[in-house]
């Protein structure tokens, strides 16, 4: 794990970065550039870490904001990798990410099933009451 230094970063530095940023990038790079300089402006510290290293599963809890209790029974349905050290469990931390984008990818299509539900409800309310 390393601490990338921040501090000299300058304001224009963020801005040149954001413009690059919503002008020339594809999606995923844009999104992971605006996100580093709102952190940096933000004062957060920036942490790279090797996909390969492990993490206890109280710590897996924490990084996802949820009980140990659910994480043990996504450990125990096979929705996050992980392996045994003795009688204790470790997750590498990239099956971790990897269950972070998959899991943000699947609330993000829910969103948009309702969203078109919620549509299609309303234009039918729409047409019947212009029947009436």
């Amino acid at each position: 794990m390393q601490t990338l230094q921040t501090a000299k970063i300058t304001s224009a530095q963020l801005d040149a970065l954001d413009e690059f940023a919503r002008s020339d990038a594809e999606p995923e790079l844009r999104d992971l550039l605006l996100s580093l300089s709102r952190c940096v402006r933000a004062g957060d510290e920036i942490v790279t870490v090797d996909g390969d290293e492990t993490i206890t599963p109280s710590q897996a809890a924490d990084r996802l904001g949820m009980s140990r209790t659910h994480l043990y029974k996504l450990l125990d349905r096979g929705e996050i990798l992980f392996h045994r050290v003795g009688r204790d469990r470790r997750i590498r931390l990239s099956d971790l990410l990897e269950f972070e984008k998959q899991h943000q990818r699947d609330r993000r299509e829910l969103a948009e099933r309702f969203a078109r539900q919620r549509a299609t409800s309303a234009a039918a309310a729409d047409e019947i009451a212009d029947l009436l």
